[in-house]
């Protein structure tokens, strides 16, 4: 394309027509140093603008270089994501040794102090089991009415000049319940040298006639002594159990811990009452009818079954008043719930 001339002389530059970017400057283009439509200096321009953005360019490249190493792919200024998982698979590692030496160490404590411990108490028993100084110098009974304290300590064979640890107590308490009157027992040591022996003992509250002589028994059917000493208690006449099996120590047989238990609500019955002292023997032959002596009364009492017991001991009592030492019978054997009346025949 040919140029133009403008109104000046000057070289019109066609828009359409590009400078390439490497070629110098011609003069041709320029009219007495003016600019026409697109002058030299919008071509400059451009190319320093183009240059600027090179370098822009090229120097955003060379930062991303020095931020980013391609040869051990690390970011500056970050870690590794490589290196986080290796040192925390290494952390992991060392964590779990070390939690493994430390079950190791507190094992190996763990026994160093049982082995310890156990050698105090080897050594402290070797000590108090040959040591002069626990060798027992007194032994004391106490709560004992009926059995001698030296009953109860021959007994436990626990004796004096023993070691206090070397009796062993639970054969010492069976030995002294061999006696029916003990019926429980409690043994303690008081360091150093001095043994306790608490009894606790059975009370005898009712005789049997045994061949004779008098089987006393307790409220539990213990048999606890046989003699020809007769203490002031009711005698049980009508006991099934076996003669051959009254004996210290025995307990009578099922049907008369039967019989028993009534007797004591008879008993308790008449004790409210203020009679129980009078009471000087019980038949209980009779399942049906429970009869009574009172010697003192000169009067027999027959009360039948359990049933009533304190409504009975108040007809009782009114006619003990009104029968005053007249010997005779009391009759409350019937049914009081129905027309029943108690009253006393007296002896002919």
């Amino acid at each position: 394309m040919d140029p133009k001339t403008n109104e000046k002389g000057g070289i019109n530059l066609s828009r359409k027509q590009k400078v390439p970017e490497e070629q110098e400057v011609n003069l041709y283009y320029f009219d007495n140093g003016q600019e026409q439509e697109e002058t030299i200096d919008d071509i400059m321009k451009r190319k320093k603008a183009k240059e600027r953005e090179k370098r822009i360019a090229e120097r955003k490249k060379q930062q991303f270089d020095d931020q980013f190493d391609f040869d051990t792919e690390t970011v500056i200024g970050m870690t590794n994501k490589n290196k986080i998982e290796q040192e925390e698979q290494k952390r992991k590692e060392f964590t779990k040794q070390q939690r493994k030496r430390n079950r190791v160490v507190k094992r190996i404590k763990k026994i160093v102090k049982f082995v310890l411990l156990l050698g105090i108490i080897v050594g402290a028993i070797v000590f108090a089991t040959c040591s002069p100084i626990f060798n027992i110098t007194d032994i004391e009974v106490l709560n004992n009415n009926r059995v001698s304290s030296e009953t109860v300590i021959s007994l436990s064979g626990i004796s004096t000049n023993e070691n206090i640890f070397r009796f062993i107590a639970t054969k010492a308490i069976n030995n002294i319940k061999q006696n029916a009157y003990i019926e429980d027992v409690k043994i303690k040591r008081v360091l150093p040298n001095k043994v306790q022996i608490e009894v606790m003992e059975r009370e005898p509250k009712l005789s049997v006639p045994v061949l004779g002589e008098f089987a006393y028994i307790s409220t539990q059917g213990y048999i606890l002594e046989i003699t020809q000493n007769e203490l002031n208690l009711p005698i049980i006449y009508g006991l099934k159990t076996a003669e051959t099996d009254i004996t210290a120590g025995n307990r009578i047989s099922q049907d008369d811990l039967i019989s028993l238990e009534t007797i004591l609500k008879i008993m308790n019955a008449m004790n409210d009452s203020g009679l129980s002292e009078k009471v000087t023997s019980i038949d209980i032959s009779d399942k049906n009818d429970y009869s009574i002596y009172m010697q003192e009364e000169k009067k027999t009492i027959h009360l039948g079954d359990a049933s009533n017991l304190s409504n009975k001991m108040l007809y009782v009592m009114a006619i003990l008043e009104e029968e005053k030492d007249v010997s005779g019978e009391i009759f409350a054997n019937g049914d009081l719930n129905s027309d029943f009346r108690v009253y006393f025949r007296e002896e002919v």
